[in-house]
């Protein structure tokens, strides 16, 4: 089966990384009062305390619709492609499109959409029978383990080459980013 490795770049690494280049730079003049900053700083990345991941099945059996709610009072960032596991099988979901982990920005109480295709058909005799589904809206999360019946799947959630969209700012965009719509 064809799956995306789940990595995660450890926070204390890509902060040396940051502190070493920051240390080689050259000191900007700053702005005049009351001037625009020349660049605004980017948000936080999420904690999980901040966030409030649900799934669910969609009408088509094959989707799972997942939705990932900023409840905090600021924007911070999640990864822009949901990482999305299945049972005991090894990887996630892959990206569609294609492309690498970059940050989303979630405004304070808003939220994003994903879709997911677990199989193209039912039918399909590779088809992987699992019990659960973990969907976290960053790589750096532990994010939340659903259970087929609590997805509306009934005993198990059938899966092969499974594909996630990029996190969307509608259910239909992400439908959309699948071609289901």
């Amino acid at each position: 089966m064809r799956i995306r490795p789940v990595l995660a770049v450890p926070a204390v690494a890509a902060a040396l990384l940051l502190a070493a280049s920051a240390s080689t730079a050259v000191a900007a003049p700053s702005s005049p009062a009351g001037a625009p900053s020349p660049k605004a700083a980017a948000p936080a990345k999420c904690t999980a305390k901040a966030l409030s991941l649900r799934a669910e099945r969609s009408s088509d059996a094959r989707v799972l619709h997942l939705r990932v709610t900023n409840r905090s009072a600021r924007a911070c960032t999640v990864d822009r492609i949901p990482t999305v596991t299945f049972g005991d099988l090894d990887g996630a979901a892959l990206p569609k499109p294609a492309g690498e982990s970059g940050p989303y920005r979630l405004p304070a109480g808003r939220t994003a959409y994903a879709s997911v295709l677990t199989i193209a058909d039912r039918a399909d005799p590779e088809a992987r029978r699992v019990r659960s589904v973990t969907v976290s809206a960053d790589p750096s999360l532990a994010g939340r383990s659903f259970t087929a019946r609590e997805l509306g799947a009934g005993a198990t959630v059938r899966v092969w080459e499974p594909v996630t969209t990029w996190w969307k700012p509608s259910v239909a965009a992400a439908d959309r980013a699948l071609g289901l719509r």
